[in-house]
């Protein structure tokens, strides 16, 4: 999923060669994205496109050779002449007489070349990685090497003509893990892969051949030092692309302002959003007067103390608990003021509770839409989903960032809000305030679906999750583990790592299980019953599935065993809680069985009830084994941490009839759920103090 979609797409043709565009956000200035290399399209500013198309017009294009713009056949179509036409023809079709212009390695070069000799066409240039005809001499794909077959460097033999012709695949693997050396960059360059797989080795040595052709204009030092726009650059100190002098040596030549990425690569704008994000805001504002967020200074001497709360929109659970655990805070801080930086379908818990929404919540990008995009019938491969929510999550970043850039907050809290986790711990200078972090879970459990590879991707995961902790244990002013110490799986977060049991510990606290109100506060349950509208002579079945769509399958498997129980169990009474995000006008329900939507105090209507079918997220399942209410529950496939992390704990409680959706049909279905109305439940007790212990360690940080 895409955190922003363009508003307008379309074509150029020049010279009878078309060319793709997309054009973001509206705004009185335009930034125009230069394409590097043809190896790569226009998703490489993935990146920066959601947050900066909210202040600016922002203008994408590929380059001939790649994604949806064509592939001419002579080599002088992809001359530097024709490139620098290709960017000069999409500005003219798009209406921008004038545009500040960022561009990506060769789309760096094309920028200084547009600065130099097109400057009323540009009003600021942005360079990161920048390719330049300048600087130390670099043989990188130059005339001598590209024809022959070098053993000279690791894998050079692979930068000729032959090699791509026959072997292009293994090329582009080589060439985009050399993009990224920095630890950790498994998703970045699974996507670099990915676009690579857009063109082919033909094209690829046609962009080459192409720079042996002398352009039309003078590309010496001379040509950098006509550029006198205000200028960027940004360069990583460990690109093995393009030199770090270089880009020292444009900047040196130009005037322009020079950055380096410590232990950066050839793309930092993919490896390093949240920090290239900041700088280009930053550049903006002071040479431009693009007006990046103030902050606005407060005293809190005498006044109430402000907290900014993020809540994960996955699942509405976490949405309960924080409100209860705000509740115990505004008991111990009265007059705190709590601003909710939250999505769809947490507002609508929050307005119903009279929470204060913050006005930037209306601009995240939806993590709930992506997640429902992921999903297959009654699957979800969790962990494959949040690694693939890379974008939507630096879009959330950034607006995150804002907030916290225009207004003091003394504290914001974090309940699994990802994005702030990594990119604070990321870069520690962006940190603006106290920063509390709660989880229910530490450490990503690979799927035996997902086999040798899966389980190398979730270790080297752990692993930067706990490099980033124990480089920059400031980060987290305090960690709060939602559950006790035998809610740990015991296990090890992956080969050569250590084990859970062992590590999370150290790095956390514990609360205890946080509920958002302890059931034996909703009085009698025949008096809650009464109050909620069932029976006496009844019993009631309640199928609930959470905050998202997911689970729509899974309500209409269930509905399909609803007449078997009901022909054995004439009393039964079935509802369907369908959520926020899912119609109930969509289900076909049986005579007799009813559809709700968003239920505000479902946790109430769950220990009224005699039964209760759930998917496995761990909120709905405490809650049910809290109030003692019998349940079948049914984990997502592949979704790892309902499969491990909530089963465990469910076992631990011994709580709850682990079903498989796979395997249970209507009639399994209706078999298990007379049998768990009648069998009593001996479900150990859950903690009611959670939210009031979670309260008192944050308030420490106030």
């Amino acid at each position: 999923m895409r955190a922003k979609l363009p508003r307008e797409s379309g074509f150029v043709e020049r010279d009878g060669v078309k060319l793709f565009y997309e054009i973001y956000g509206e705004g009185p200035e335009t930034m125009l994205f230069v394409p590097p290399w043809s190896i790569v399209h226009s998703r490489v500013y993935k990146a920066q496109l959601p947050y900066f198309s909210d202040r600016c017009r922002c203008i994408t294009y590929d380059a001939r050779g790649n994604g949806k713009s064509d592939r001419p056949e002579g080599v002088e179509a992809y001359s530097l002449d024709n490139l620098v036409a290709d960017a000069l023809a999409v500005m003219d079709a798009t209406a921008v007489d004038q545009a500040i212009i960022v561009g990506l390695s060769y789309g760096g070069y094309v920028t200084s070349v547009l600065a130099a000799y097109h400057p009323k066409r540009v009003k600021a240039a942005i360079l990161v990685g920048t390719m330049a005809s300048v600087g130390p001499e670099y043989s990188y794909l130059g005339q001598a090497h590209f024809y022959t077959k070098r053993e000279r460097f690791e894998g050079w033999d692979k930068y000729n003509r032959d090699y791509w012709l026959l072997n292009y695949p293994d090329f582009a693997e080589h060439f985009i893990r050399q993009i990224y050396p920095e630890p950790h960059s498994t998703r970045q360059i699974e996507d670099g892969i990915a676009w690579a797989s857009d063109t082919t080795g033909e094209v690829l040595a046609r962009t080459v051949e192409a720079r042996f052709t002398p352009p039309g204009f003078d590309i010496s030092e001379a040509m950098y030092r006509r550029i006198n726009c205000p200028m960027l650059v940004v360069h990583g100190d460990d690109d093995q692309q393009m030199p770090h002098a270089r880009g020292r040596a444009v900047a040196e030549l130009t005037g322009a302002e020079f950055v380096t990425i410590a232990g950066g690569g050839h793309n930092p704008l993919g490896r390093s959003p949240a920090k290239c994000n900041a700088l280009i805001l930053d550049f903006l504002d002071r040479r431009l007067g693009i007006p990046a967020p103030k902050r606005q200074a407060t005293q809190h001497t005498g006044q109430a103390k402000r907290v900014l709360y993020l809540s994960s929109p996955i699942g509405l659970g976490h949405g309960r608990r924080d409100i209860a655990v705000a509740r115990e805070l505004r008991a111990l801080h009265p007059g705190i003021e709590i601003d909710w930086l939250a999505q769809h379908p947490v507002t609508l818990l929050l307005d119903g509770h009279g929470e204060r929404i913050h006005p930037l919540s209306a601009r995240l990008a939806s993590e709930s839409r992506h997640i429902e995009l992921e999903a297959g019938e009654h699957e979800l491969h969790a962990f494959q989903a949040i690694r693939s929510m890379d974008e939507v999550l630096i879009a959330n970043f950034m607006i995150f960032q804002e907030a916290v850039e225009q207004t003091t907050y003394d504290i914001v809290i974090g309940d699994e809000a990802w994005e702030i986790d990594q990119y604070w711990h990321d870069h520690p200078e962006l940190k603006r305030a106290a920063l509390a972090w709660l989880t229910d879970f530490v450490g990503f459990v690979p799927m035996p679906s997902g086999g040798d590879r899966e389980a190398f991707l979730t270790t080297d995961t752990n692993a930067e999750m706990i490099e980033r902790v124990e480089r920059h244990p400031a980060v987290r002013d305090r960690a709060i583990f939602v559950g006790n110490r035998d809610d740990i799986l015991p296990q090890s977060f992956g080969k050569n790592l250590p084990a859970m049991r062992d590590w999370i510990p150290r790095h956390f606290d514990f609360s205890g299980y946080i509920l958002e109100q302890d059931p034996k506060h909703f009085g009698r349950r025949e008096e809650l019953r009464q109050a909620l509208g069932y029976r006496a002579d009844e019993r009631v079945c309640i199928i609930t599935v959470g905050g998202s769509a997911v689970g729509a399958h899974l309500i209409r498997r269930i509905l399909q065993s609803f007449a078997v129980v009901r022909a054995k169990l004439p009393d039964l009474r079935m509802i369907a809680v369908c959520g926020p995000r899912i119609d109930p006008g969509s289900l076909e329900l049986p005579a007799g069985v009813e559809a709700r939507a968003f239920l505000p105090d479902l946790n109430r209507h769950l220990a009224a009830c005699d039964l209760a079918l759930v998917q496995g997220g761990l909120a709905t399942c405490m809650e049910l084994t809290a109030a003692g209410t019998p349940f079948l529950y049914f984990p997502l496939k592949d979704h790892f941490e309902q499969n491990f992390h909530v089963t465990h704990r469910l076992d631990r409680y011994e709580a709850g009839i682990r079903m498989d959706y796979a395997t249970a049909t209507p009639d399994m279905i209706a078999r298990a759920m007379i049998a768990a109305l009648d069998r009593p439940t001996h479900f150990k007790p859950v903690e009611a103090s959670g939210a009031m212990r979670a309260a008192k360690m944050l308030s420490e940080l106030l």
